[in-house]
């Protein structure tokens, strides 16, 4: 229904189980002894409670909507949706008053070039997002975003850290699982960078779940306080945020998870085994395998365990139905018929070798008792090579062509993407350890 209430009473049914197998799954046996903390937490597992994951969904564009814009396979930008405001590309002039009330999805045609060139309309995601934003710096992308989000056992509610901000790509990754109730604090050195950044989660909708700090969590670089008296309470915030020093600032053992996507992650690692919670997840996301091996052992000396490190690559592959000869099955000249199977037998086979196959293919539909491995595989073999005999293969000592069929085919991209990084995974041990920044 509108308010996300549904009414059907199996659908009922099966959200109280799914909300059931989530406490259990989610809840410790703390929280499931404590009846204020479990009330709680069934209110947070009820799916009730979660009719839109990150953003109110709307199926058509409105004035200010985020609408990504599909022009080819390889190329894909974004707009904000404004009256009067044109998109030009190589297809032409778009008007977005063309793209105001039409559905999510749509295919708009261009007002020039006699409206040859088009252009589809789609609803923002964090992959597409991934793919059209303006690159500030080097982005984590879909493939190893999918990975940091599985192996951070990152769930709704959960308050998360991220040191380097830059473009934002994994920010919004992780906006849309802890959705709606979770917490993002993303920290950035770089004070464009993370207006930017703010200005963006604004625009995106998603600013009242995540903070921008402008902090450098090494303590490398020291950041000013600045005397305002402006106000602006976003300003008053944004100065508030920028203090000195290493570390996160948000005291010790809150984040659930936190993710490091630094040149030098072994200097923050001292800081987030403070800021961590026990038997939280940790990753760091580094291209050279040097600054992996110095943040594993920063994370050995912090009382991390159960470390591993992983690179993810992606393999594309075109697939098709593709239009293929038959494969001859001519005995070789001279070699004696010893039943055996060959490349080539049972070319041009004659009717008692067809009956042949027809009498085994009948004894395997009698024999159904039997349901061994071997007994399978004999049926397989069996079967197939009957699929095979009833494609007509005419010899071509006849002057005429094979027959044609056509097959499923899958073909890899002649290019692969490289690599990207070395994504190192930790758990946080159990003892409590000191700010850094106070010794």
């Amino acid at each position: 229904s509108e308010d996300g209430l549904v009414s059907d009473p199996l659908d009922n049914m099966l959200i109280d189980a799914a909300n059931d197998a989530a406490t259990k799954l989610f809840g410790t046996q703390h929280l499931q002894k404590n009846p204020l903390d479990h009330a709680k937490l069934k209110a947070y597992t009820d799916s009730r409670s979660y009719p839109e994951r990150i953003v109110e969904r709307s199926k058509l564009i409105t004035e200010g909507s985020l609408v990504v814009i599909f022009e080819c396979f390889d190329s894909v930008t974004f707009v904000y949706a404004a009256a009067g405001a044109i998109f030009h590309n190589r297809n032409g002039m778009f008007y977005h008053d063309d793209f105001i009330g039409k559905p999510f999805g749509c295919k708009i045609r261009s007002r020039n070039n006699k409206g040859l060139g088009y252009v589809y309309l789609l609803r923002p995601t964090a992959e597409l997002w991934a793919r059209s934003l303006p690159h500030r710096t080097q982005i984590v992308h879909e493939l190893d975003a999918s990975m940091i989000v599985f192996y951070l056992n990152l769930r709704p509610g959960m308050l998360v850290c991220e040191s380097g901000t830059g473009s934002g790509a994994m920010s919004h990754a992780i906006l849309r699982t802890i959705a709606p109730s979770g917490t993002l604090h993303t920290f950035e050195f770089n004070e464009i960078r993370a207006d930017k950044a703010r200005e963006e989660f604004k625009r995106n909708l998603v600013d009242r779940m995540v903070t921008v700090h402008h902090r450098d969590v090494c303590g490398k670089q020291l950041v000013p306080i600045e005397d305002t008296t402006t106000n602006d309470g976003e300003e008053l915030q944004r100065k508030s945020n920028s203090t000195e020093g290493g570390g996160f600032g948000i005291g010790g053992q809150v984040a659930d998870a936190i993710f490091l996507d630094l040149p030098e992650p072994w200097l923050a690692v001292p800081h987030a085994a403070c800021t961590i919670k026990p038997n939280g997840q940790l990753c760091s996301y580094s291209p050279c395998v040097e600054q992996t091996q110095r943040c594993v052992a920063a994370l050995r000396e912090n009382g991390f365990h159960s470390i591993r490190t992983i690179e993810a690559r992606l393999r594309e592959y075109y697939v098709d139905d593709v239009e293929l000869e038959s494969p001859p099955r001519l005995q070789r000249p001279g070699e004696a018929n010893n039943n055996t199977k060959d490349d080539f037998a049972g070319y041009g086979q004659s009717e008692s070798e067809d009956a042949h196959v027809q009498s085994k293919k009948r004894s395997l539909q009698f024999d159904s008792e039997d349901t061994g491995a071997e007994e399978d595989n004999e049926r397989s073999e069996a079967e197939t090579d009957v699929a095979e005999t009833k494609v007509l293969i005419i010899n071509e000592a006849d002057g005429k062509v094979p027959a044609k069929r056509k097959k499923l085919c899958a073909r890899p991209f002649s290019s692969m993407r490289g690599h990207t990084a070395f994504l190192t995974f930790a758990t946080a041990g159990l003892k409590i350890r000191p700010n850094p920044s106070e010794l």
